[in-house]
């Protein structure tokens, strides 16, 4: 079996713990195949399902710190090394193959092994390489590697009856249903190597690269979360793949829009992002007294946003049929996913400001967003949010579950200060509408005025004529009034329907002024 190939991620970031947690990342200055078979069956086991984890060999560590630049290794010590790799996982059972690849890293060469959580635990390992050796089941503790207890192995064996739901296999889906554009695209955005490969291989040999087939060689599917990530449309194959906001123009939410968002979980949570950003968030600016520097300050800071949307996606159940739904009232936002938290973790957990959660829901959607720099290490969450919060002078998150853990609720409420300025920009368009309205009321007040005082001259001048002549004609109450002849007949019109003359005959008749 060929395990060497280009890796799907950054790199430089991974060597720097950016991207994947310090616990996952076991350094050697060496290569020490005892050691390295122990470790490559702990983070197969992945008993808390984090994902794995990756051996960096070249690289001298120190008190938990990686050395840069790395020692390296010699050409052909990476050749022998991946040879022995495949023997290794040979001596693994069930067989387990880790993928690995050289890199040459600040001028010299180390080898990268990635190590993804297995599908056949519990994994076991000889405890020498002497024939015949014991096999035993290794765990990672913390950044150590080391035998499980007979507790341990249990706890292993009882998880390992089901995957968790992003790492399945879909039998439902095929090869044809992964985008390979997608594919290229996430590569190039975490600026991984294996970029650079990708237009000349086959969608199938780059699906198997970035580990998102399943089965048998003859037999291959791909997992869960390819669909999510890789399909345009996941919503077909998991019914709540999708998500809502809806924006409420009131506090009592008769009034509201909705949006529905579709496509691969990376886009929904890129084009989330942005239309909140575009039609929600805004800044004021507040003088402070005592202080040059005006400050700035945000209804809604874009970070604390970005972290709650990201931790809905993650944290998620992608079994259940409920959409994550966003909710934009005038002075908060609420995020709602389902199900809620995985116990331990309930409702009294939820209010302290950090949170160390033991199991994972989902293990390959998180490694997948961490690359995308849109997710922070393990508990590194919900203080994020708090410290985002705090530097924006906003009130605190709220974070909130039930006791039958149906669904998990993030209510981020609006800055105070931004929400009293808003009120008095309000306020203050009330007052100069209402003083618009006013002088609007004078101005036709005042028109009124002077239109009725020229009308009642003009009438009253008409009357005059007539009284002294009820024959005239209204060519001659024009010229005699020096007034266009349309004005004298829209002004005879008006005298007609109030009643105060009539005509008496026709154009030889005569006018008769009626006496009230």
């Amino acid at each position: 079996m060929d395990i060497k190939m280009a890796l799907p991620l950054n790199i430089d970031k991974l060597l720097k713990g950016r991207v994947i947690e310090w616990d996952r990342l076991e350094f050697k200055h060496g290569w020490n195949p005892e050691e390295i078979v122990h470790t490559i069956t702990a983070f197969a086991n992945d008993v808390n399902n984090w994902g794995g984890g990756y051996i960096i060999v070249g690289v001298e560590e120190i008190g938990g710190i990686p050395q840069f630049p790395p020692i390296g290794l010699q050409p052909n010590q990476i050749d022998r090394i991946q040879k022995e790799l495949v023997k290794l996982a040979n001596l693994i059972e069930p067989h387990y193959f880790a993928i690995s690849e050289p890199v040459e890293y600040q001028g010299k060469l180390i080898l990268i092994i990635w190590v993804a959580g297995g599908d056949r635990r519990p994994y076991k390992a000889p405890q020498t390489l002497v024939k015949n050796s014991q096999k035993r089941v290794y765990l990672r503790q913390g950044s150590v590697t080391k035998l499980a207890s007979a507790d341990e192995e249990r706890f292993l064996n009882t998880i390992s009856v089901a995957l968790p739901f992003d790492d399945q296999i879909n039998r439902q889906a095929s090869i044809h249903d992964l985008d390979k554009d997608l594919m290229v695209e996430f590569l190039y955005a975490i600026g991984s190597t294996l970029y650079k490969q990708a237009d000349t291989m086959t969608k199938l040999d780059l699906a198997k690269s970035m580990q998102l087939l399943k089965g048998a060689p003859e037999d291959l599917h791909p997992a869960n979360v390819a669909l999510l990530f890789f399909n345009s449309e996941p919503h077909k194959f998991f019914r709540g793949a999708f998500s809502e906001i809806v924006l409420y123009k009131d506090d009592k939410g008769i009034t509201f829009s909705e949006k529905t968002f579709r496509g691969s979980i990376y886009k929904q949570i890129r084009d989330i992002l942005n239309y909140l950003q575009n039609t929600v968030l805004t800044e004021r600016v507040i003088k402070i007294a005592g202080q040059a520097e005006a400050k700035r300050i945000w209804n809604f800071p874009y970070q604390a946003l970005e972290e709650s949307v990201v931790n809905a996606f993650y944290h998620r159940s992608y079994e259940n049929v409920n959409p994550i739904e966003i909710s934009v009232y005038p002075d908060k936002i609420v995020i709602l996913s389902f199900p809620g938290p995985l116990p331990p973790i309930d409702s009294e957990m939820l209010k302290h400001r950090k949170i160390f959660a033991r199991d994972y829901r989902n293990r390959r959607i998180g490694d997948f967003l961490r690359e995308l720099d849109l997710s922070e290490g393990r508990g590194t969450g919900f203080p994020t949010i708090y410290d985002i919060m705090e530097e924006n002078a906003s009130p605190a998150p709220i974070f909130q579950t039930d006791a039958k853990y149906t669904h998990f609720l993030t209510i981020l409420p609006i800055n105070q200060n931004y929400q009293r300025i808003i009120e008095e920009e309000r306020q203050q368009e009330l007052e100069d509408q209402q003083n618009n309205d006013d002088v609007t009321n004078d101005v036709t007040n005042v028109t009124n005025d002077v239109t009725n005082d020229v009308t009642n001259d003009v009438t009253n001048d008409i009357l005059s004529v007539i009284l002294n002549n009820n024959e005239v004609t209204t060519t001659e109450l024009a010229t005699n009034l020096k007034i266009a002849k349309r004005t004298v007949l829209r002004y005879i019109a008006k005298l007609k329907k109030t009643g105060t003359i009539e005509r008496i005959g026709g154009t030889r008749g005569h006018w008769k002024i009626i006496e009230k």
